[in-house]
């Protein structure tokens, strides 16, 4: 697991996916690891999200696949046998957090309240969603609520775009950042591969840069 978030670290881009076409999962995945994001959420919004995670996890193992929005045990299960490497909930619901710790399965559950974060820490998590990011309190936020919290990460997802991403990648306890401007459902439903990979290489641009410019430690999970 420790693994898993050395390479969300790496990467430091998330990119949310709501698919409503599971054929069209494979071309995106070329698209994100053309761009320098080999990672994707795959939400449980849609009804292809499952087969989704499937098809990229068999044919494209290099991408770093995860389900989203999983609300459920079952779901969770689900996600962990479709080949998803960890999943993401929108908030901390304490009996799927603790049945992924024991079946294995990393989960970075949504956090907004330093009450959701000690809830996390109890579990043994070391990285968190933060949700809705902009509009819990953005960055000023995650700077105030992490001072207790040294060994906590944080993914900020909500509200993330590429006029904002930088400002929050530059702070060293975010791991990564989520966030779907690039991956819209517009683009992914007219088959715009071309500008999805654009807008990935951007925003790997700009987070290149925003670490580079702040020189923050970040976190080692080894």
């Amino acid at each position: 697991m420790n693994d898993i978030l050395e390479q969300i670290q790496k990467i430091g881009i998330i990119p949310v996916i709501a698919i409503s076409d599971a054929s069209k999962a494979i071309p995106l995945a070329n698209a994100l690891l053309e761009g320098g994001v080999p990672c994707a959420e795959i939400t449980f919004r849609t009804a292809f999200g499952e087969e989704s995670i499937r098809k990229i996890s068999e044919q494209m193992p290099e991408i770093l696949v995860c389900a989203g929005t999983v609300l459920t045990c079952e779901q969770a299960q689900r996600a962990k046998d479709a080949g998803a490497k960890f999943v993401v909930s929108p908030g901390l619901n304490p009996k799927v957090v603790r049945y992924c710790v024991g079946n294995n399965i990393l989960i970075v559950p949504g956090c907004a309240t330093p009450s959701d974060m000690e809830a996390a820490m109890e579990f043994g998590l070391s990285a968190v969603k933060f949700f809705p990011a902009e509009q819990a309190g953005g960055l000023n936020y995650i700077k105030a609520v992490s001072a207790p919290y040294p060994n906590l990460s944080f993914i900020p997802t909500g509200g993330i775009n590429a006029s904002n991403i930088g400002k929050y990648a530059a702070f060293g306890k975010v791991l990564a950042c989520g966030g779907s401007w690039m991956v819209t459902k517009e683009l992914i439903d007219a088959g715009n591969f071309t500008e999805i990979t654009r807008l990935c290489r951007e925003a790997v641009q700009i987070v290149k840069d925003a670490r580079m410019a702040a020189r923050e430690e970040r976190p080692r999970f080894a």
